[in-house]
């Protein structure tokens, strides 16, 4: 098992820290892994994206042209990733951040309604728990278990009681992805 993510959106969403958790989950699960952000002045409110491949097996390179999931959180990033999927690729969108939803016919469609669900959980910042707890029920790249371990090791001491919170956020992402 081989799967090359793009995770993009605004800056302040938790693309990176996203992505970032995914990877060290992927290191829980004992898989191969490489994260490779890419930002810039943009980090608050401008579009940032992060590359994460998960793999069984030793990997060449962590520089992709094609993925095989998009993680789109706002429009620039869908209309700049969607012709990136390879056919038969699998596209996750918020639908508070898409005007216009994608329009490819050779792939899987997932929408997720992250945003509203934050807001529901009262607590914007699980927002990005949301997304990847849909990621993981479409497309289980790495376990939960994996993931609540990565939570322990990737978020600085102080909000480690925060983590049965995104825990819980990830079992409501799964809940709430809607296959297009």
């Amino acid at each position: 098992m081989k799967k090359e993510i793009i995770i993009s959106g605004f800056g302040g969403q938790g693309v990176l820290s996203m992505g970032k958790i995914l990877a060290y989950s992927g290191l829980m699960d004992d898989k191969e892994v490489t994260w490779m952000p890419a930002y810039g002045p943009e980090q608050r409110g401008g579009t940032a994206n992060v590359t994460v491949i998960v793999s069984d097996e030793k990997i060449s390179s962590p520089i992709l042209s094609k993925f095989d999931i998009a993680i789109v959180l706002n429009q620039p990033s869908l209309e700049k990733f969607e012709p990136k999927l390879k056919p038969g690729g699998i596209l996750i969108y918020d639908g508070y951040g898409i005007l216009n939803p994608p329009t490819r016919k050779d792939i899987t469609v997932y929408r997720i309604d992250a945003m509203d669900k934050a807001a529901e959980m009262k607590n914007a910042k699980v927002f990005n728990m949301i997304v990847l707890g849909g990621l993981l029920k479409v497309a289980p790249v790495v376990s939960t278990n994996g993931v609540e371990k990565a939570l322990y090791k990737t978020l600085p001491e102080r909000h480690h009681a925060m983590i049965p919170l995104n825990m819980q956020a990830i079992e409501e992402g799964g809940k709430i992805i809607e296959k297009i």
